[in-house]
């Protein structure tokens, strides 16, 4: 968002804005993620940074086999306490905090626990999803995919 920072009265109606008549300003909505220093108290957090040491790694590799942006929120009593972007499908593959930048294919919604006996290998993940423990939205087949670069990270 841009504010008008200069107050001249008259401005021609050709002319674009001048440099300096604007300075930006934060964004409109921030979404609803702890400050940085409060993600190392999630337990899920040190698996999405090996994760995504991983995925910088093979990333390339991975887009060639998956090709999918999966959006993962964590969840809490209810509420969405993490949200994490697996880009699978650009360039040489990527993964950040916050919600997918370009539209995911599949969005993922999982209590933590959950998501931690997932990636450790403790629950099988079509039989946690027909039970009701996480929700899919999108492209459901596509967490097959995932669930392989899940299984390739814990080679690792």
């Amino acid at each position: 968002m841009w504010k008008r920072i200069d107050h001249q009265p008259k401005i021609k109606a050709v002319a674009g804005p001048q440099a300096g008549q604007f300075k930006e300003l934060g964004a409109a909505h921030e979404p609803a993620m702890p400050h940085p220093l409060e993600l190392s108290e999630f337990q899920s957090f040190p698996v999405f940074e090996d994760i995504s040491h991983h995925i910088k790694e093979v990333g390339a590799q991975l887009v060639k086999k998956v090709n999918a942006i999966f959006q993962l929120d964590i969840t809490k009593d209810g509420k969405i306490i993490l949200q994490w972007t697996i880009d699978l499908k650009n360039g040489s593959g990527d993964m950040y905090p916050g919600s997918a930048r370009l539209p995911a294919d599949t969005v993922f919604t999982i209590p933590e626990p959950v998501f931690m006996e997932l990636v450790l290998g403790k629950v099988n993940p079509q039989k946690a999803f027909l039970a009701g423990k996480f929700k899919v939205s999108g492209k459901v087949l596509l967490g097959q995919k995932l669930e392989r670069v899940f299984k390739d990270w814990a080679k690792f």
